[in-house]
């Protein structure tokens, strides 16, 4: 004799093995030090940019933050880049051991200054980075927050003859927490 299922177990077992999947899923991001799965954020997708960590975020350790931004967010050439970060967040940025990526190739640097009071870091390259292109922006010798936590870090760019006004180019949600790797 056949044995009938009712519709809503079958909603059920399916519910839980989509979330023992997507937990899976997040847990191994966390394991390689990269942002994970960001499903309730406040930020829309579209402006979510792409992150990760050399030493997992763990709180209160030094670590390296790859903070990336697309080709395609890259509309005009840009002079200047900003990141702005929350008051929340109290970690420690090193402005001697900034640099930017442009598609593979590091680009020479005029100024960077980090302005703690208004929260914001400022990188300006020698020569505008070309529109149309990967840009990577690697922060070093960052000492992390000392808590768990999720902070918004924005970026903001300014091209050459624009107004003195940075425009918005997207949000990385850098996760910070205890679950990371032992090991890099």
């Amino acid at each position: 004799m056949k044995r009938q299922t009712s519709p809503m177990l079958r909603l059920f077992a399916a519910l839980a093995a989509s979330s023992c999947l997507l937990t899976g899923l997040a847990a191994t991001a966390l394991a390689q030090g990269s942002q994970g799965l960001t499903i309730f954020s406040g930020v829309s997708r579209e402006n979510q940019l792409s992150y990760r960590f050399d030493y997992y975020g763990r709180p209160g350790t030094r670590d390296r933050y790859y903070l990336n931004i697309p080709a395609t967010k890259m509309n005009f050439a840009v002079a200047e880049f900003a990141v702005t970060y929350p008051e929340t967040y109290r970690g420690r940025l090193d402005p001697d051991q900034v640099e930017i990526w442009s598609n593979g190739e590091k680009v020479a640097l005029d100024e960077v200054v980090w302005d703690q009071d208004n929260r914001v870091l400022e990188i300006y390259p020698q020569e505008p980075v070309p529109a149309d292109t990967r840009v990577q922006i690697v922060l070093s010798n960052v000492r992390n927050p000392n808590r768990p936590g999720t902070h918004y870090f924005n970026a903001l760019v300014r091209s050459p003859g624009d107004l003195p006004m940075l425009r918005y180019v997207g949000t990385w949600i850098l996760s910070f927490s205890n679950q990371g790797s032992a090991s890099p």
